[in-house]
């Protein structure tokens, strides 16, 4: 079971990047070899969240990617979304179809309020709390 994939890591990677430069445009290239993501799978996140209105991109030599929103704004829960769809914990679905057994499975609901949990947590953390968590881990001894 996945709760995050490559996707969501790398993309909470690139803005955490252009949350710590904040007003800044950084290129795809330097966030890529910062944070040790493959750069073409860089450029298609970058352009999701740029569907997204999670950031902003200027071309040129001053140009790049910077932060459109408020860190504190974006939410796990959000990017789960974007890059993986709804939080889901078991997979009811099989090649596209609805299990047979979903309306006779005990373990339905108990999987549903699981996700609702994760879901709310995962809503709990922002980008912006990240940042905070991550600088203050760079302080501790």
């Amino acid at each position: 079971m996945k709760v995050l994939t490559k996707n969501t890591d790398y993309a909470i990677r690139a803005l955490l990047a252009l949350a710590a430069k904040k007003g800044r445009y950084l290129s795809a290239k330097s966030i890529a070899t910062e944070n040790d993501i493959p750069y073409q799978f860089l450029r298609r996140l970058l352009q999701e969240m740029i569907r997204h209105d999670l950031i902003v991109s200027k071309e040129g030599v001053q140009g790049g990617f910077m932060m459109e929103k408020d860190p504190d704004t974006i939410s796990v829960t959000q990017l789960i979304e974007i890059f993986q769809g709804k939080v889901q914990v078991s997979e009811c679905m099989f090649r596209k179809q609805i299990c047979g057994n979903r309306a006779r499975c005990v373990l339905r609901h108990e999987i549903m309020r699981i996700e609702q949990v994760v879901q709310s947590e995962f809503e709990k953390v922002t980008i912006g709390k990240l940042l905070r968590d991550l600088a203050g881990a760079a302080l501790k001894p």
